[in-house]
C-alpha cells in the first residue's frame, strides 16, 4: 500500500500580510499578553493550527509587526532629518510623517504605544528602546535649535515640549481611522496650526 504525503501549504506574501493585519487589530484590542493564537486565528477564519504554517509563535507576530512599522518610519525620519531643513521645516516634516505612519499603521502605533516599555526589557524587541532613544534626539535636537536659531522661544522647556508633542501626535492612533474625511497630511496641517502658533517667536 502506498501512502501519500499531504501537500504542504507554501505561505504567500498576500496570506502573511492578511494575518498580520488580523493579529495587529486584535494585539491592540486585546493586548499583547491577553491574545492568543487561537483568539487570531478565529479572527482570521483559520484553525489555530493552520496559523503555525505562516508563524512560528505569536511573538514573531508581534515582532514583524512592530519592526516593520518601525522601519517604514526611519525610512521617512531619515529622509527628513537628511534634508537640511530648518527647525521649524522639520518639526513641521516630522509630525505630517507621523501621521502618515498613524494612517498606514494604526494598530500598529497603538500597541507600540501601550506594550513597548514592557517589551523592550525583554531581548527580542530591545530594538524598540533603541529605536526611542533615536526618536528622542531628533526631536530634541530640532527643538534645541529651532531656540538656538531663535526660530521657537527660548522660554521654552526642551523636554517638556517634546513630550507634549510626542504624546499630542501619537495618541492620534486612539482615534484615527484610515479613509476618514481628513488624510493624514490635513490632520498634520491643522495640529501644526494650533502647535506651531504657540511655539513659535513672534516677530
Amino acid at each position: 500500500m502506498s501512502t501519500k504525503k499531504k501537500p504542504q501549504v507554501t505561505p504567500t506574501p498576500e496570506r502573511r500580510r492578511e494575518l498580520l493585519a488580523t493579529a495587529a487589530e486584535v494585539f491592540a484590542a486585546q493586548g499583547y499578553n491577553a491574545t492568543t493564537v487561537r483568539r487570531i486565528a478565529d479572527e482570521a477564519g483559520m484553525l489555530a493550527g493552520s496559523l503555525y504554517y505562516h508563524f512560528d509563535s505569536k511573538e514573531s507576530m508581534l515582532d514583524e509587526i512592530l519592526s516593520t512599522f518601525l522601519d517604514e518610519l526611519w525610512q521617512g525620519y531619515d529622509e527628513v532629518l537628511a534634508a537640511g531643513l530648518g527647525p521649524r521645516e522639520t518639526i513641521e516634516a516630522l509630525v505630517t510623517e507621523s501621521f502618515r505612519e498613524i494612517d498606514r499603521h494604526r494598530p500598529a502605533v497603538a500597541i507600540y504605544q501601550k506594550e513597548s516599555k514592557h517589551l523592550a526589557t525583554q531581548p527580542r524587541f530591545a530594538y524598540l528602546a533603541d529605536s526611542q532613544a533615536k526618536f528622542e534626539k531628533a526631536w530634541l535636537g530640532t527643538l534645541e535649535r529651532g531656540v538656538t536659531e531663535g526660530v521657537f522661544r527660548d522660554d521654552l522647556d526642551i523636554r517638556l515640549t517634546y513630550r507634549f508633542v510626542r504624546d499630542t501626535v501619537w495618541v492620534a492612533a486612539s482615534w484615527y481611522r484610515p479613509g476618514g474625511h481628513h488624510s493624514p497630511e490635513e490632520i498634520a496641517r491643522q495640529y501644526l496650526s494650533m502647535v506651531l502658533d504657540g511655539i513659535a517667536l513672534r516677530t
